[in-house]
């Protein structure tokens, strides 16, 4: 899946598009070492298909790559986190 970033000040947005469908995860960056994922999408087309958790993968490497933590408080990322173990050197609670 080809994930594209766009920002816009402090707000930024990972978004795919599937089979003609866009699936979005946005978020605030609070600090320089620290962003806020609040919303994740996917519509019902592309449910099931693993499109949410690539976008989930994907900010957890944006963030090691970029060395900032990840507050999940978008349900959907927070459920993830909870899933993964191996993606808490990224997540605060």
């Amino acid at each position: 899946m080809n994930i594209e970033l766009e920002e816009a000040g402090s707000h930024g947005r990972y978004s795919v598009t599937v089979e003609g469908h866009t699936a979005e995860m946005t978020y605030s960056r609070s600090s320089p070492h620290l962003i806020i994922i609040d919303h994740t999408a996917v519509p019902d087309a592309l449910r099931g298909k693993g499109v949410g958790q690539a976008l989930a993968a994907h900010a957890i490497e944006a963030a090691r790559k970029g060395g900032w933590k990840i507050i999940p408080l978008c349900p959907f990322m927070r459920a993830q986190t909870l899933r993964h173990a191996e993606w808490q050197d990224v997540v605060q609670r």
